[in-house]
């Protein structure tokens, strides 16, 4: 087991994040990454209705009891999701990562992050875009 700032942070036993991988970052992936001790991550592009979001959130909980966190994808062109409404379904089913991905996250979305008591963590491509 390590101990640094990202497993305190996460409560997890490894520093590693399994990044979403559409299709395939679903509840059997996602609580086995979790349940090794990494970060597994459910990729919510993959679900236009909230509601199928939250089954998947449901069945995660179901195979792990570990962390594990909900990607929201920023790219409005690839698909432009509710979002408000999937930081809902976050929030009431007791998501506590949330992991954002693409463009900056909008001012009223990381106000949102806060309010749910969520930690956010921002995936970026490059370290020239975290720097940013």
């Amino acid at each position: 087991m390590f101990k640094t700032r990202i497993t305190e942070l996460l409560g997890i036993q490894y520093p590693i994040i399994g990044g979403t991988m559409m299709d395939i970052t679903l509840a059997p992936f996602v609580a086995a990454i979790s349940n090794a001790g990494a970060l597994g991550i459910i990729a919510s592009a993959v679900f236009k209705d909230p509601e199928k979001l939250r089954l998947e959130i449901r069945k995660t909980k179901e195979l792990t009891d570990k962390p594990f966190a909900v990607n929201i994808n920023l790219f409005p062109q690839l698909m432009p999701p509710d979002n408000r409404a999937f930081l809902d379904v976050l929030s009431a089913e007791g998501v506590k990562i949330v992991e954002t991905s693409g463009y900056q996250a909008p001012v009223d979305l990381v106000a949102l992050f806060r309010e749910y008591g969520m930690t956010w963590i921002h995936k970026c491509v490059g370290v020239r875009y975290a720097r940013k």
